[in-house]
């Protein structure tokens, strides 16, 4: 089975979580699909970079989950929610690019 990217799955969770919370009025649906999508990134930051790599990248998702609240106050929902998604893809790329 072809694995998919890290960078798409944590990008894929940050918008996937919000989508899901916002159009089914279930936050802790879209909580669910924002932590499934982290812990199958954070799994294979694990396999590409290691325990340093998986920790800083999740972390890292964590604190964008965190800081698009206050972000969306001053750009709105979805650009937020893009804004994060995109930084947290790009960390991914560039700590996992050449190792797996």
């Amino acid at each position: 089975m072809p694995r998919i990217p890290s960078p798409l799955t944590a990008a894929a969770g940050l918008v996937g979580g919000y989508a899901v919370a916002r159009w089914t009025k279930k936050r802790p649906l879209g909580g669910a699909v924002l932590a499934v999508a982290g812990g199958v990134a954070a799994r294979e930051w694990q396999r590409a970079g290691g325990a340093k790599a998986s920790v800083g990248l999740t972390s890292a998702y964590v604190a964008a989950f965190a800081g698009s609240h206050p972000l969306a106050k001053k750009i709105g929902a979805w650009p937020a929610v893009f804004s994060v998604a995109g930084a947290v893809a790009a960390a991914s790329w560039a700590v996992t690019r050449d190792r797996g």
